[in-house]
């Protein structure tokens, strides 16, 4: 575009003609003002400067961690009369101590550092660390108790006298009350972990002289520390003693002996941060600061005795490694301390951020910034060019070290700290954050659990087998299946074949039959077979040949026009007088094979549409329960025989008739484990213990809720004893549950000469009865660990209900209702009975 000008138009302001060019600038005299405002220049507060600095710190590779503490420091002392700067470094950084466990040695130096400028901030510091330290210590919060202990077991040289040792000694005593009253008790072997795991930060501290202590204290925790725990057995991911890896045992027995290691060798701990350098204004200035500045004393804190459990149970702890027994190390051995500090502060950051899986992911992949620089090898480094590096040089891999903490909290039993899934999304952001570290990590994790599937915890070998097939879902249902072709000439009562078998029908109910079979090698292909292909299984009364097929097409074209109850009666007479006619015992099971079918078949589009059919025969199929509990068991095989190919849908209806109380959680054990055990086959389908995992999950969460109603403070007659009432049903339906397993199952793990016989016990079926016994015991170890944790849940909650037959005081009529009451109506009383 040509320039131009317009003429008595766009003026300045005296009267200069202004020239407009073809890129939109334009130009002014000399001697011309530009009068646009200005902006005005905004400054960021000094305290949200400070807040970036603390949340940053040790972030950095390229910056010295003691530099950037030092920084952080000399901002606070010279703004120190800031009140707002001030108030937010000491609410931060006792927020970050107990948000970020791998910054507590950074986040110590920078108090050391003010200490040697301000005293007084330093006293301040410590004063709301023993704030929060006494708030944690009189609701039991341990985890938080160990951080806060861990920051001023850092701070050791800042005290005066003996520092932190008299409450550790304190939390000794108190641990050895507890051991003392049960053999059984937990408590006191957290609170001698929280004593353990203190020790070498205090080692490592820039505080001289503590080995004495420190001995004397390894003394005394080592009678707690090396007994071994009543419940250890418990919790152990491994079934037997074959296929075991080394070192399985409790991290406190683990932890005492690897501090004594440390001890002899004058507390190396070469992995823990030292970063209490403190820069000095002459470099030829030998004298270091600390050692001039002012001490203070510890803080005072009162340990409650007794002490509070806390709301979370606690159990013993195992040591568990998905990377044992490798060719090279590629984490720190068992032997070696730096295994369980590296294991503890990994394991705290993912359950203490449970709240930003994305967060999470990133402290795990930067593992290597919060450790001493030779602690590890460079990221991303392949497995193969270890064996490159000199042997007196580490081989440890961060990603190998991040991968296997998360599988340690994916597979801790009883139960993990959070749900299943964050676990599994942690691991999928890692993949995303770091796809070349982690995807080799996570390949050798899972080589080693597949090899293990025979000897770990059931349990444990189901979210493996959950995670698989989630994990490859979100990356194309793309893995080496290759490796496993072997495998598959296997029985389909071994282990492996059943974990291959579950998760390729985990991987269907992910996405559709085809695209899995699109992504298998050729003998995998007979796996997939061609009904799992079929969106709507074909519906049985179509045939003419099944019995009472002309009423089954009647009843199935009848809840398609969505007819009423009346309208169906009729054909389901006629089913049940015509079975009466050939002799069967209970013609009501033949009627609900059909109806419930065709629930199945016209329902069959979606989830949504086989909800809709049940709701709407809802009342006929409630019937048919009290009338028969044969016909009731029924209705689970009619849907698992027409889902019979995709199995986890019916398993999904299942779980909504529960939902429904259109089945009760006894049928689906009986139909499971009587009606179906087949000489203990049953047990090798992964879709089965699903659903019965599933089943006594909702009566256990039940049993919980009601027990958590029965204890909230305030309750008076007559609600306690209603809620004691249903309580008692309930407790009972559930040891029902659990006896009805354990009769079942024990049978089949003493291979019982009934079960023998009904399989043919030959020569050539001694290896499958070998295996179906190993998984009644296996299946056997799983329920009585659910069956033990409930009643230790019950029996834990209700030592401090409130007594059976407390009625309300009598107020007068002008006070004010007491504070503590708690309101329960009768119609919430009514909802939980």
């Amino acid at each position: 575009m040509a320039d131009y000008e317009r003429q008595n138009q766009g003026q300045g302001h005296r009267g200069h003609t202004v020239v407009f060019l073809a890129n939109a600038k334009f130009f002014l005299d000399d001697d011309d003002v530009d009068r646009r405002s200005q902006r005005r220049r905004y400054e960021e507060p000094l305290s949200n400067k400070l807040r970036k600095q603390l949340l940053a710190i040790a972030e950095s590779a390229t910056r010295k961690a003691e530099d950037h503490a030092s920084g952080i420091a000399k901002t606070v002392t010279e703004n120190y009369e800031d009140e707002d700067l001030r108030d937010t470094f000491l609410t931060l950084i006792i927020q970050l101590v107990t948000e970020q466990p791998f910054k507590i040695p950074f986040l110590a130096a920078v108090v050391l550092v003010i200490n040697t400028q301000k005293p007084e901030l330093a006293a301040e510091a410590l004063k709301k660390a023993a704030e929060a330290l006494q708030g944690y210590l009189n609701v039991g919060a341990w985890r938080e108790v160990k951080l806060i202990l861990r920051f001023l077991g850092c701070l050791q040289r800042l005290f005066e006298g003996e520092g932190i040792f008299p409450i550790l000694d304190e939390l000794f005593l108190r641990a050895v009350d507890l051991q003392t009253s049960s053999s059984e008790d937990s408590l006191g072997l957290e609170l001698v972990k929280i004593i353990l795991f203190t020790i070498p930060y205090i080692m490592t501290s820039s505080a001289t002289e503590n080995e004495f202590q420190a001995s004397a204290l390894l003394e005394k925790t080592d009678i707690i520390a090396s007994t071994p725990h009543a419940l250890v057995a418990l919790v152990d991911p491994f079934v037997t003693d074959e296929g075991k890896p080394e070192f399985i045992q409790s991290v406190v027995s683990l932890l005492q002996t690897q501090l004594q290691e440390e001890a002899s060798k004058g507390w190396e701990l070469v992995c823990i941060p030292r970063p209490w350098k403190i820069p000095r204004e002459d470099e030829n200035d030998g004298a270091d600061p600390l050692d001039s500045m002012t001490k203070h004393p510890f803080p005072e804190v009162m340990i409650p005795n007794p002490v509070k459990p806390g709301p979370k149970a606690i159990l013993p702890e195992i040591y568990l490694s998905v990377y044992a027994g490798q060719e090279i190390e590629t984490v720190p051995p068992p032997t070696s301390v730096t295994s369980l500090l590296l294991r503890d502060a990994l394991i705290d950051t993912i359950n203490i951020l449970d709240f930003n899986r994305v967060a999470t992911a990133k402290f795990l992949i930067d593992i290597d910034c919060y450790f001493t620089p030779d602690t590890f090898v460079k990221r991303a480094t392949p497995f193969d060019k270890l064996r490159e590096i000199p042997s007196d040089r580490s081989t440890w891999k961060p990603e190998d070290v991040a991968v296997d903490a998360v599988f340690s909290q994916l597979f801790q039993l009883p139960a993990p700290e959070h749900k299943l899934i964050y676990y599994h999304s942690v691991l999928t952001e890692c993949c995303k954050v770091a796809p070349a570290a982690i995807a080799p990590s996570l390949g050798r994790a899972i080589r080693f659990l597949y090899r293990s599937v025979k000897e770990l915890d059931l349990d444990l070998c189901h979210r493996f087998l959950d995670w698989f097939s989630h994990h490859l879902s979100n990356f194309g249902f793309t893995w080496k299946w290759t490796e496993w072709i072997e495998d598959l000439e296997l029985p389909v009562t071994h282990p492996k074949m059943s974990f291959i078998t579950g998760a390729l029908d985990k991987e269907i109910r992910l996405s559709f039959a085809q695209r899995i079979k699109g992504t298998l090698p050729d003998p995998y292909q007979a796996l997939i077979l061609e009904g799992k292909e079929k969106d709507t299984p074909d519906f049985k009364y179509a045939s003419d040949s099944t019995p009472y097929a002309k009423e089954g097409r009647e009843i199935m074209q009848l809840i398609r026009k969505k007819a009423s109850d009346e309208e169906i009666q009729p054909v389901i007479t006629a089913i049940e007088e015509q079975a009466r006619m050939l002799g069967d015992p209970d013609p009501i099971v033949q009627s609900t094979d059909a109806f419930v079918t065709s629930i199945c078949y016209v329902g069959a589009k979606s989830l949504s549409h086989v909800l809709s059919c049940i709701e709407r025969n809802k009342e006929r199929l409630l019937s048919v329960g009290p009338f028969s509990p044969p016909a009731r068991r029924q209705i689970i095989t009619s849907v698992m025989e027409y889902w019979a190919d995709q199995p986890g849908i019916a398993i999904n209806i299942i779980d909504k008739l529960l939902n429904y109380t259109i089945l009760t959680p006894l049928s689906v054990i009986e139909w499971a484990l009587l009606d179906n055990l087949a000489t203990g086959k049953i047990l090798a389908k992964t879709h089965v213990y699903e659903m019965i995992s599933a089943t006594i999950g909702k009566v256990t969460n039940r049993m919980r809720q009601i027990v958590l109603a029965r204890i909230q403070p305030g309750l008076y007659e007559p609600q306690l004893s209603v809620l004691d009432e249903t309580l008692g049903r309930e407790k009972g339906d559930m040891h029902t549950l659990f006896k009805l397993i354990e009769d079942s199952i024990v049978s089949v793990s003493n291979s019982g000469s009934d079960l023998l016989f009904e399989r043919g016990n030959g020569a050539g079926n001694q290896e499958e009865d070998e295996l179906i016994r190993h998984w009644g015991h296996r299946w056997l170890r799983v329920f009585r660990r659910k069956a033990a944790v409930e009643e230790a849940f019950i029996f834990e909650a209700m030592v401090n209900a409130t007594p059976l037959g407390t009625v309300a005081p009598i107020v007068p009529q002008s006070a004010e209702p007491t504070n503590g009451h708690v309101d329960v109506s009768d119609d919430d009383i009514a909802d939980i009975s």
